[in-house]
């Protein structure tokens, strides 16, 4: 499965509300799997935005015939976009769908991990980050994806702020001992937002 992870300031904040609903357009297209997102809570602006194709093929397709269609509408209403494509790695939690009904926030960290510790740290992801996220409350599915090179994206949903507030700094600190983190990633960026559910499709 394909992720793609947008990112952008917006300008214009009822045309691009506006714009994002003629995405509902997508459901119509070989190989599209789901698309969520919603509003960063630490960036005023920033919109996050995540949709999910069978295959890079489906999705290659879908860029050369139908998304300036559907973009057109949103033209102007942004700026500052990035995109950026993973390939899904593996499951958080078991059983990964691109669904976003249940889920009130989504959690996405970008990480970038030295060459010669990818395989360490995509074993850290399996035996140390996976089980402490699949047994913290409110945490419903997520998934590690990789982008060529040594780029990875790791996505949750939750299921409401509340309980992803019981996920504390000073567990995220053994963990991260435990895992060795410091030692495998370069750098890691990330963001939380609120889903607001008019985006699904």
């Amino acid at each position: 499965m394909l992720v793609k992870w947008m990112r952008c300031t917006v300008v214009d904040r009822r045309g691009f509300e506006r714009g994002q609903r003629k995405w509902a357009g997508l459901l119509g297209e070989p190989g599209f799997r789901g698309q969520g997102g919603g509003w960063s809570r630490t960036r005023p602006g920033v919109a996050h935005l995540v949709t999910f194709w069978e295959s890079r093929s489906f999705y290659d397709s879908f860029m050369a015939r139908s998304h300036d269609r559907l973009a057109a509408a949103q033209m102007g209403t942004y700026t500052n976009e990035q995109t950026l494509l993973f390939e899904h790695e593996f499951d958080v939690k078991v059983g990964f769908r691109p669904v976003f009904e249940e889920a009130d926030v989504l959690r996405l960290a970008h990480c970038q991990v030295r060459a010669d510790r990818v395989d360490h740290f995509t074993l850290m992801q399996e035996k140390v980050w996976n089980p402490a996220m699949a047994g913290s409350p409110g945490m419903l599915r997520g998934l590690l994806g990789r982008a060529p090179g040594e780029e990875f994206l790791i996505l949750s949903m939750w299921q409401s702020a509340a309980e992803r507030g019981k996920y504390r700094p000073e567990r995220l600190e053994r963990l991260a001992l435990r895992a060795q983190t410091e030692a495998d990633v370069r750098s890691v960026t990330g963001d939380v937002a609120d889903l607001e559910p008019s985006w699904t499709v």
